[in-house]
């Protein structure tokens, strides 16, 4: 069967049981969104939240007071997208409610109670991954985000909010920011809340404290002394405010002022009994050893050099198009599988095509859509470090782990990489090897801010000069070993064995 990702009916995977979840997709489109409004007048774009209440992904509850569910999240992450690669010249953009003296209620709390433990983890993850969007887009791709809170921001609204770069509150003496889970639910704020008051506002932890009790949440001139706002107005003012703290990040964006979008079109993948296949990455599961085997392809065509040549590609770039591939993979696996807890990561094709492909994000990333493509493969790596599955790289004779592809190898929990080649062949093959390059040194780094070669190194100097001497040449089991790139590298005779222990040890 192949099926366009964009698809949100409910369904079940093939080969699989009916799960207590619908089937999710996380492909979206402006044009059929149920929550979300998109405007764009120039260098500003304006986001509305006007949640369906009947729009959510079950039938067992209603989206009330413009509270949100994974539905309206998938649309959310999907426009933080598109406003990065088909809008180039869009510095600033500000999300607001559409609901009359309602910015957003949070989570739904029908979703959440009638959602397994699973959905509820990955539902808070996906929800804190695309708030950190939404910051990297700001801080890294000069597309500024401002909140316009125009009621109330209670829970996970207030924490969308957060997210933003400004937080613009309506002083009408009833529009009122709070994190209320404490005092009406006996929980912590769920996807960054408390974290982001403190140590990104730097709100006092007294003040942190009382407001995180107070189920009333905190108005105008109190929340702006506070730290909790940026900036307020009365309700004949508050638009003037707006317009003012938009033009200011447009006059202080890196962004192009003239530049054409690339338009991201719908995946298109086969999802048939345990496989699941795109043109540049393909899974195949194992349900009974709760395995999911990744295999990224390398280019089979020269890829742009430049980043004219990569706008005029478009999304069908080999970098583009398989950050996009790899990431929707994760996702589908994280929602729609959720008891697959091994991911095992094995690459193939021509290392130098791979080489060739990345070269662009060297020598031309002042381009914007090359620096878009790199931050898109950093939040892709970083999905994959907090995805919450073991992870395996295998090595083997033809594969393509190099540069940017060697990052999995970083990530990963164990890495197997075979010592010589496969002996019982008539023309063995010429033995794996990995190699290191510039971007392995800090072009994606983790959510700690530093690259996973310091982080696999942290707190031994000697050992991290080691590994970085060794960009650029291409390493044999024995000479990754020594470099403490790889975990263990049997052989031939050891190979099968040694790897299918180690996963049924997992499962």
């Amino acid at each position: 069967m192949v099926i366009a990702a964009d698809s949100t009916a409910a369904q079940t995977s093939p080969g699989q049981t009916a799960p207590s979840e619908p089937f999710v997709s996380f492909e979206a489109h402006p044009d059929s969104y149920r929550h979300w409004t998109l405007q764009v007048d120039g260098p500003v774009a304006t986001l509305r939240l006007a949640i369906d209440p009947d729009g959510g992904l079950r039938d067992d509850y209603e989206l009330k007071m413009n509270s949100y569910d994974l539905g309206v999240d998938i649309e959310l992450n999907d426009v933080v997208q598109r406003l990065r690669f088909e809008h180039p010249t869009v510095k600033a953009i500000v999300v607001t409610g559409g609901m009359e003296r309602m910015f957003c209620a949070g989570a739904n709390i029908g979703m959440l109670a009638g959602s397994s433990h699973a959905h509820k983890v990955n539902f808070c993850k996906f929800t804190n991954e695309t708030r950190n969007s939404i910051e990297d887009a700001t801080a890294n791709s000069q597309q500024a985000w401002i909140a316009a809170v125009n009621g109330t921001a209670a829970g996970g609204g207030y924490e969308l909010a957060l997210a933003c770069d400004e937080i613009l509150l309506i002083d009408d003496r009833s529009s009122a920011v709070s994190l209320p889970e404490v005092p009406l639910l006996a929980v912590l704020p769920g996807t960054g809340g408390l974290t982001r008051v403190v140590d990104k506002r730097f709100v006092r932890r007294d003040l942190a404290d009382a407001f995180s009790t107070r189920n009333e949440g905190v108005q105008g001139q109190t929340a702006l002394d506070w730290g909790l706002v940026d900036a307020i107005a009365p309700a004949s003012g508050f638009e003037e405010l707006i317009a003012k703290h938009a033009a200011h990040r447009v006059a202080g964006s890196d962004r192009p002022d003239d530049a054409a979008g690339v338009e991201l079109t719908p995946l298109v993948r086969s999802l048939e009994g345990d496989s699941l296949t795109y043109s540049n990455v393909k899974v195949e599961l194992d349900r009974d050893l709760g395995t999911a085997t990744f295999e990224l392809m390398a280019p089979t065509s020269p890829q742009p050099t430049t980043g004219d040549e990569l706008v005029a590609a478009g999304d069908q770039s080999w970098l583009l198009a398989t950050a996009r591939q790899f990431d929707d993979a994760m996702l589908h696996l994280r929602f729609n599988e959720p008891t697959v807890g091994t991911w095992v990561f094995t690459t193939s094709g021509s290392a130098d095509a791979v080489l060739q492909a990345e070269n662009v994000l060297l020598t031309d990333a002042d381009n914007w859509l090359v620096r878009e493509v790199r931050l898109y493969w950093a939040r892709t790596f970083k999905r994959l470090d907090v995805s919450a599955r073991t992870l395996v790289a295998t090595i083997e004779p033809g594969s393509a782990f190099v540069g940017m592809l060697a990052e999995i190898v970083l990530a990963a929990d164990q890495s197997f990489m075979l010592e010589g080649t496969w002996e019982d062949e008539d023309n063995p093959p010429p033995p794996a090897t990995l190699r290191l390059t510039t971007v392995n040194n800090g072009v994606f780094p983790m959510s700690n801010r530093i690259s996973r070669l310091e982080t696999r190194f942290w707190g031994r100097a000697d050992a991290l000069a080691k590994s970085i001497a060794s960009i650029g040449g291409d390493l044999d089991a024995e000479q990754a070993l020594d470099a403490e790139l790889v975990t263990f590298t049997p052989d031939d005779l050891d190979w099968e064995d040694e790897v299918r222990i180690m996963l049924e040890e997992r499962n």
